[in-house]
């Protein structure tokens, strides 16, 4: 004759026979709430796109961060935020970063005298030459063929110097 219990983990109403009870079962309704009852870990929110996902007390141990994340692809998003420039293992000297420094600032690869957006063709140019120099207002995306009128012809220079060098991304 099957007995009526009450779920330990969820309190859902199950039946049960008593045989089960006898050997000290019977307490969750399906393996599924016996597993759930017994894990130790919690349950976080993705720290990069917020879903739901379990960590083991050994998972949680080993975030040097103190972030979870769902995935490998959520934890390579994060990191690729973080690590960057001068925080990056393998940064030299900053000296040939200047396409990133553009392209994290939000600024759009367009060139900003002829309006050509093919990125094979497309370079950064230092409005004050320096190489050295990197800061965002100092950078314009330019194509080469922009480019090498901007450094032969002093009327392309002049015509470079009046336009604004930031088109942020919509």
């Amino acid at each position: 004759m099957p007995i009526l219990r009450t779920c330990l983990h969820c309190g859902k109403e199950f039946s049960t026979k008593q045989f089960f009870l006898d050997k000290g079962q019977g307490k969750y309704c399906s393996r599924a709430c016996g597993y759930a009852e017994r894990r130790k870990g919690k349950e976080y929110s993705c720290a990069v796109c917020g879903k739901t996902t379990y960590k083991t007390v050994t998972q949680m141990k080993r975030s040097k961060s103190g972030k979870y994340f769902c995935s490998k692809a959520c934890q390579t998003v994060w990191r690729n935020t973080q690590f960057v420039g001068e925080k990056h293992a393998n940064w030299k000297d900053g000296n040939y970063a200047y396409k990133s420094v553009l392209s994290r600032a939000g600024i759009v690869p367009v060139c900003v005298l002829c309006g050509n957006n093919d990125p094979r063709v497309m370079a950064v140019h230092h409005r004050d030459e320096n190489r050295k120099n990197n800061k965002v207002e100092n950078l314009v995306w330019i194509c080469h063929n922009c480019h090498h009128l901007v450094h032969y012809h002093e009327d392309e220079k002049k015509r470079l110097a009046q336009k604004p060098n930031m088109v942020p991304i919509a």
